[in-house]
């Protein structure tokens, strides 16, 4: 797709929506969230990412359920354990929270919700929809 075509898309989507106030950015440049799923394409890995973020949200149910800060440490922990070994031994990647941290923990939780509404498969990435 050439630099014209995207331009001529961005900008009558743009004049669509000015009747409904809501502006839409078609612009080429990747997101954050494209970069994220690039560095989980083994499925492992995204297994033991799904299991990490529940693990941290059991954490914070059970931290706010018993008025205690013990459990949601525990959450972390085990969530970010998960997800280190998923990159360290079967993605073979450095996790994305070395370098930008807020980006990625906002990213896992997207994942974890594109998984809960079936839009990525935790089997085979030919059934993700994602992109």
């Amino acid at each position: 797709m050439n630099n014209t075509s995207t331009q001529t898309k961005a900008v009558s989507a743009e004049k669509i929506s000015q009747n409904k106030l809501i502006k839409i950015d078609h612009s080429a440049k990747p997101s954050f969230y494209d970069f994220y799923l690039d560095e989980h394409q083994n499925m492992a890995c995204r297994r033991l990412h799904f299991a990490g973020s529940s693990f941290g949200l059991i954490g914070l149910a059970k931290s706010v359920k018993n008025r205690s800060a013990k459990p949601l440490l525990k959450g972390i922990a085990a969530g970010y354990a998960c997800a280190w070994v998923g990159h360290f031994f079967f993605e073979k990647n450095k996790p994305a929270s070395f370098k930008s941290p807020l980006k990625s923990f906002a990213s896992d939780f997207r994942m974890y919700a594109d998984v809960l509404r079936g839009h990525l498969s935790l089997r085979n990435r030919k059934f993700d929809k994602v992109r």
